[in-house]
């Protein structure tokens, strides 16, 4: 993007904070906001996010809030806002509560920044994306959910501790909801060049896998509250590709028009993302195994929709 750049992180909780430091460690834009309705805090966050920077040597400007009207102009928005899992949720249980501060939040963005790319972090997820999307009608390439990069790392973290092999020697990668019925794809997966099948034993990576779908469950088990490092972290990666031009193939929730034969849902597949946004959305040649489970996923997706259509 030419120019002055500027990334808006709306809501100032966990993973939005460790979002803006992270955008701004990296320099990724001249300037980071970070949005929260609470009073005075995103400007203290901000203020101890610049303070840091001499010791961390960026420089980037990061900028405290409680007005939307100050997202205006921004290449990338991360939408973070809304309330985490607590032990013994499920994401589906956050509709209620995160639904209506999705449209609130929707429309100020359609209102405020209409030109923006919007990177969806909120829980669920899946329902949160589509809410996103029918709020401010903004086109199919504008709207992303992060759920695909999460769920893919979680898997790379797990190979990598059960092999002993460096992390940035392996990919991963997850396709569908964001929950239990995402689908991890083993095939597609490297560790050190190898396709995963062939290194990892069948029933320790049926475990790494099933773990994997539960990965978010065990951190607020531990914690009492939902992850941040690690979806903030994933956000980020997106936005650089955004704003960088990168042309990363990284899994994605994008609203699919019959790739995979799904229509109409926002589902976890691999796209390229760049300066506009997605790019082209890629088509594994997938099993019939693998079929019916990314259609079975597809299925809960739209089962969550339908009661975020239902609340009105």
């Amino acid at each position: 993007m030419l120019g002055k750049t500027k990334i808006s992180v709306i809501g100032g909780g966990h993973v939005g904070e460790s979002a803006a430091f992270i955008c701004a460690i990296k320099e990724l834009a001249d300037e980071v906001v970070l949005v929260d309705i609470v009073e005075n805090l995103p400007q203290g966050k901000a203020l101890d996010m610049m303070q840091a920077g001499p010791i961390l040597g960026y420089d980037t400007k990061v900028i405290g809030t409680n007005d939307m009207a100050d997202i205006k102009d921004s290449d990338v928005i991360i939408m973070t806002a809304g309330f985490p899992r607590k032990p013994g949720m499920t994401r589906e249980d956050l509709i209620g509560q995160n639904t209506p501060i999705m449209k609130d939040v929707a429309a100020k963005i359609k209102q405020h920044a209409p030109k923006s790319i919007v990177i969806v972090v909120a829980n669920p997820l899946d329902a949160m994306t589509y809410m996103c999307k029918k709020i401010t009608g903004f086109p199919d390439n504008r709207i992303i959910g992060q759920a695909g990069v999460l769920d893919s790392t979680r898997f790379m973290a797990f190979l990598g501790m059960e092999t002993g092999v460096s992390i940035k020697t392996i990919t991963g990668m997850t396709l569908g909801s964001h929950g239990d019925d995402m689908v991890p794809l083993p095939r597609f997966s490297l560790i050190g060049g190898q396709p995963t099948p062939e290194v990892v034993a069948k029933d320790k990576l049926d475990a790494i896998i099933a773990r994997t779908k539960k990965g978010g469950g065990e951190i607020v088990k531990l914690m009492g509250t939902s992850a941040y490092w690690a979806p903030a972290a994933g956000s980020v990666l997106m936005a650089e590709s955004i704003i960088k031009d990168k042309k990363m193939i990284l899994p994605c929730h994008v609203i699919l028009q019959g790739q995979y034969g799904i229509k109409g849902l926002f589902v976890g597949v691999p796209v390229k993302l760049g300066r506009n946004g997605v790019e082209e959305i890629v088509e594994f040649d997938l099993t019939d195994d693998e079929k019916a489970a990314l259609k079975k996923s597809a299925d809960h997706v739209k089962e969550v929709c339908d009661i975020v259509d239902s609340l009105g």
